[in-house]
């Protein structure tokens, strides 16, 4: 039987910063716009994308938990 231990879930940046274009709505995980998403992106503020394919960018799950994670911690502080 196959483990799930070193599989990793994927998320499109629509799951990520939310769509309202989208059936049903998808909420924000973080509330912010696709360009400064991607300005985070290439500041090394938050997690380098994963190529699938060539027209398919994803995010690890894992990297994208720890990101609010350590956002959580910022605000708390």
């Amino acid at each position: 039987m196959p483990t799930t231990e070193n599989t990793s879930r994927f998320l499109r940046l629509k799951q990520i910063i939310g769509s309202e274009k989208t059936d049903p709505i998808l909420q924000p995980l973080i509330p912010i716009s696709a360009s400064s998403w991607w300005a985070g992106d290439s500041s090394g503020r938050f997690p380098k994308p994963v190529k699938l394919g060539p027209n398919t960018t994803a995010w690890r799950w894992e990297d994208i938990r720890d990101l609010l994670d350590d956002l959580a911690a910022e605000t708390q502080r």
